[in-house]
């Protein structure tokens, strides 16, 4: 078949199917609609900053052109820093501090697949204690991440001379961040001066001896794992990445050397799409930011970039479900274009991660570059309508916070203002709010959990809490203090709560569903009660259903239930819900009498005749089940 004669059969082929113009999809749209109006129904409001259409089409990307038509590999490094491929590092964190232990775990992973790790410091005071650490590691083909130093300027002495004629062509970085220490303690480590002086050292002095480290880390991961939007998290990297650039240059050190002393350490999250896109904006922003200082090379504004899987959005219960998590999170950062990669163990929050946890977040890179060819294409996302135009709005969004940043006088006077403090826990807030009304899933969290499952005495101590005759190293804080923490804590608080109370007096809170009445209503509220209360770890009886309200009651009494939820429709609440209360109070005064729904014209009858909580959709689920824990006892 000649070129002529497939033309042919393309040119019949895209007759049958006529382009169809954005007026007709708008107004196929607003008929389907019905009247309902189109911004609340199908325009997503993020927290980000941004409104997202619910379709694109190529005619999105005509006022972006200037960066979709970019190339891989060229400024502004929005496709990335690469231009044969999409490889990355597969890194290892190893937490523990102990020289020989490390020593061996990263020996280990080395073998199995990573090529990168992160080793913590703390410990090392010699060349001699480096070289153990390193012993028996290729350094030639392994990238390092160097945390919890004593003093970076003396570690790189250290590091330079353990490292002798490898100390040149040595790949990593230093995990030396003044700004991310103000936020996270409250205090510089030393003074404001001092610490931004060991930058300086560390870029003029120590890495012409180690011209392959980034001796600055901008960590942006701290904010993600605050509660922050992914907004903030992008613009205030920035801001971190700018002030050390203006204090940098301002005390001589060449642009293009400050930039490429600098490399991003980004969280990813659940938002797969975001993610990509945030990791695409975020390479953009820092070319343009870089660009302005005027670098000897344009080369120089291409971000170095660290991504690792939240810890924001991890659980203690249904754990396994983390790896999941991980899986996409380490995909959108791989799509993105992250230069390197760390996938946290998804026991990390209860266990000291073991050999098995390990291998699987290890393997869960491979898989996605062997397996998945992830690797072997620049910039997959490129000219995705969606992809591009969500880069767009979130460079847009980004920038407009970083400006009021520097307005602000930069991000280290924002910082002892609180400005960003209070941005932080303000998204928070509103992400706490989300998990509580479960309008944000956590999966067997705060939906469809195991009630079933028992944590308790597979969480392990932290060994590394302070006695009271080890007093903290940590400055006292005089600004405002970043936290971080996980958006499950305050549900596994509950169901902790339940384990305790358990081990203490011998039985776990009981709920009975008393199921009467509609089949299809009975069933939809027993499945949705026994979730609710399931985010509790209560012991849930459903049943089948009763014929009479007499014979449901008689069965709940004999369960000795401290927990009776009325199942049926809303109907049919008129007459069971106040005979059942009346009479399970009757027998029992201290019985929690419970509704499956939300009658609004029965409630106040309701409510007289003994009924005490209703649990439905818009409930807040947290506060219901911690107010049912101090009724019960659980909780104080």
């Amino acid at each position: 078949m000649d070129n002529n004669t497939n033309t042919n059969q393309t040119e019949k082929l895209f007759q049958e199917f006529p382009g169809v113009s954005t007026d007709a999809w708008e107004a196929r749209i607003l008929a389907d609609l019905k009247g309902a109006d189109y911004e609340k129904k199908l325009i997503w409001k993020t927290a980000e900053g941004f409104s997202i259409k619910p379709y694109y089409r190529a005619e999105d990307l005509e006022s972006i052109k200037a960066i979709t038509e970019s190339l891989p590999g060229q400024f502004p490094y929005i496709r990335g820093n690469k231009t044969d491929g999409n490889d990355w590092k597969i890194c290892q964190d190893i937490e523990t501090a102990d020289i020989k232990t490390a020593n061996r775990i990263a020996a280990n992973a080395l073998t199995r697949g990573a090529n990168a790790v992160s080793l913590n410091t703390e410990n090392v005071n010699t060349a001699e204690d480096l070289k153990a650490l390193l012993k028996d590691i290729d350094v030639s083909k392994t990238t390092f991440s160097f945390n919890s130093s004593k003093s970076y300027p003396e570690f790189a002495k250290l590091l330079v001379e353990a490292l002798g004629a490898d100390a040149t062509e040595t790949c990593g970085s230093f995990d030396f961040d003044p700004i991310s220490y103000l936020l996270l303690k409250g205090n510089f480590h030393y003074s404001q001066e001092k610490d931004l002086a060991e930058a300086l050292e560390l870029v003029k002095t120590a890495k012409p001896g180690l011209p392959h480290f980034r001796m600055i880390t901008v960590n942006g991961q701290y904010f993600h794992n605050s509660g922050s939007t992914l907004t903030q998290e992008l613009a205030f990297a920035l801001a971190s990445g700018n002030e050390y650039m203006a204090y940098l240059i301002s005390n001589g050190v060449e642009a293009g050397l400050a930039a490429k002393s600098i490399i991003f350490h980004f969280a990813a999250g659940s938002n797969y799409f975001m993610e990509i896109a945030k990791l695409r904006a975020a390479r953009l922003l820092w070319a343009k930011i870089v660009e302005q200082y005027n670098p000897e090379s344009q080369e120089s504004a291409a971000m170095r970039i660290h991504v690792s899987t939240a810890n924001w959005n991890k659980t203690i219960y249904d754990p396994y479900v983390n790896a999941l998590r991980t899986t996409t999170e380490a995909m959108s950062a791989a799509l993105g274009g992250a230069d390197m990669i760390t996938v946290l163990p998804f026991d990390l929050n209860y266990k000291e991660p073991d050999e098995i946890s390990t291998r699987i977040a290890r393997n869960q890179q491979i898989i996605l570059k062997e397996e998945s060819s992830l690797e072997k294409v620049v910039d997959p996302a490129a000219g995705s309508y969606y992809i591009e135009s969500l880069t767009a709005s979130m460079a847009d969004a980004a920038w407009e916070v970083f400006l009021g940043i520097e307005e602000k006088g930069g991000m280290i006077e924002a910082v002892k203002a609180g400005i960003i403090q209070d941005a932080v826990a303000g998204s928070a807030k509103k992400q706490n709010a989300d998990i509580a009304a479960r309008r944000t899933t956590l999966l067997g969290t705060n939906q469809h959990p195991n009630h079933l499952e028992k944590m308790l005495e597979k969480i392990q101590a932290d060994e590394e809490i302070e006695t009271e005759n080890e007093p903290s190293a940590d400055p006292t804080p005089v600004y405002k203090i970043m936290e971080t923490y996980r958006g499950a804590d305050a549900f596994e608080d509950l169901r902790l709560a339940t384990e305790i109370h358990e081990v203490e007096v011998g039985k776990r809170p009981h709920v009975f569903l008393l199921t009467i009445g509609n089949l299809a209503m009975r069933k939809a509220r027993a499945g949705f009660s026994t979730g609710f209360f399931g985010c509790a770890g209560y012991k849930v009886t459903d049943n089948a259903g009763f014929a009479t309200i007499e014979e449901g009651v008689n069965a709940a009494i004999a369960a000795n239930a401290d927990i009776v939820v009325l199942c049926s429709s809303d109907e049919e609440y008129a007459e069971i819900a106040p005979k059942a209360a009346i009479a399970l109070k009757s027998a029992n005064p201290e019985v929690q009498v419970v509704v499956a729904g939300y009658p609004k014209e029965l409630i106040d009858t309701l409510k007289a005749a003994g009924v005490d909580e209703f649990i439905h959709t818009r409930a807040n689920v947290l506060d219901t089940l911690y107010a049912f824990q101090q009724k019960l006892g659980v909780m104080w």
